[in-house]
């Protein structure tokens, strides 16, 4: 009866989810994880904390929610061209004393906003209460620029790892499945593809068109699958001369099935392991290539326009330490995670086929 017991209180667990639980006992991968991912869920609402627009404004017992739609300057009564200015609006209300209020986010400036009006001297502003980490050339606010353009980061690299790894795995399954003469075929587009130098097409095309997100992700995207490929195609290869594979093929599986549902699953370590490095060398290209004039164009927040400005004008230090100090601690726990998926996910410590 005891041995029954026990027997009844041993769960089977998948290799998933010991493989979660190896990656949680590494403490600064499992932390930095659960920062980036806090952080980044927290980019797509930051104009409720970061921005010029207010959030509610009550004007003649009215209440109006800028934050969602457009108000001009005189739809508030201020004798100024375009859209209003909702920290001089709610300095107004304060001295009328008339009842109407504004709700302004907790840091009241956006990454776009030219504040060129509210200061008398030239920019960039050092940092100040007023600006945390002051301002660039443009007089816009650093602090504003860099918390919206972490978030165009992790977008363009997490969009272009996801869509060059989806075309690595498919082109590196199809050579590792059937091999041959469609392995050898498909090898050799893709060494003549790969001698494509990415830098001077980025150029050309920068030429002739006006660079933006979705650009970059497929020129980039289009660049980056290859190396993916000699991993799905080996893991392939291995995978397929095992005698499970050798089961599902006498038991009539279809080549569907085998890829899908035998070889893939088993194929998915390198895809895992690389995902987050490949993520650093994404941010890092994005980076580079707004440094060098060839990125996102004006005014989008970009981490290495801000560089390129303190690069420029070396005097001011923090158009250089502040984005570089970002940037530094975005990579390094993106790192952290890599390493700890990495040991998570070492095959001499959990096998699916154990």
């Amino acid at each position: 009866m005891k041995k029954e017991n026990k027997n009844k209180k041993q769960v089977s667990v998948s290799i998933l989810k010991k493989r979660w639980r190896k990656f949680k006992t590494i403490k600064r991968g499992y932390y930095s994880f659960l920062i980036i991912i806090f952080l980044y869920l927290i980019s797509f609402i930051l104009p409720l904390f970061i921005g010029r627009s207010a959030l509610i404004v009550k004007y003649n017992d009215k209440l109006y929610f800028p934050i969602f739609t457009y108000h001009a300057a005189s739809d508030f009564s201020q004798n100024i061209p375009g859209e209003a200015n909702y920290r001089l609006l709610k300095k107004q209300f304060k001295d009328e004393n008339g009842g109407n209020w504004v709700l302004l986010p907790l840091y009241p400036y956006g990454p776009n906003e030219n504040l060129l009006d509210e200061t008398e001297s030239n920019p960039p502003h050092s940092p100040s209460l007023q600006h945390i980490l002051g301002t660039d050339t443009s007089c816009r606010d650093v602090f504003a620029r860099l918390a919206y353009g972490f978030n165009v980061s992790i977008s363009f690299a997490l969009s272009v790892t996801f869509f060059a790894f989806l075309i690595g795995v498919i082109i590196g399954a199809l050579q590792g499945f059937f091999g041959g003469i469609v392995d050898i075929v498909l090898h050799r587009l893709i060494e003549i593809w790969a001698t494509l130098p990415i830098l001077y097409v980025i150029i050309i095309v920068s030429s002739l068109l006006v660079p933006n997100f979705f650009l970059l992700c497929l020129i980039m995207t289009l660049f980056s699958w290859v190396g993916i490929t000699f991993y799905i195609r080996g893991e392939f290869y291995r995978e397929k001369s095992k005698d499970y594979v050798s089961a599902a093929v006498a038991m009539g599986a279809p080549n569907r099935k085998l890829i899908f549902s035998h070889i893939l699953p088993n194929s998915l370590t390198p895809i895992i392991s690389f995902a987050p490095f490949a993520i650093v060398g994404n941010i890092a290209s994005l980076v580079s290539l707004d440094f060098l004039g060839f990125g996102l164009p004006p005014p989008t927040p970009s981490w290495g326009q801000l560089i390129q400005q303190g690069m420029t004008n070396i005097e001011y230090w923090w158009l250089v330490a502040f984005p570089l100090t970002v940037q530094f601690l975005t990579l390094i726990a993106i790192v952290f995670i890599g390493e700890a998926v990495r040991e998570a996910f070492d095959p001499k410590v959990y096998s699916r086929l154990r």
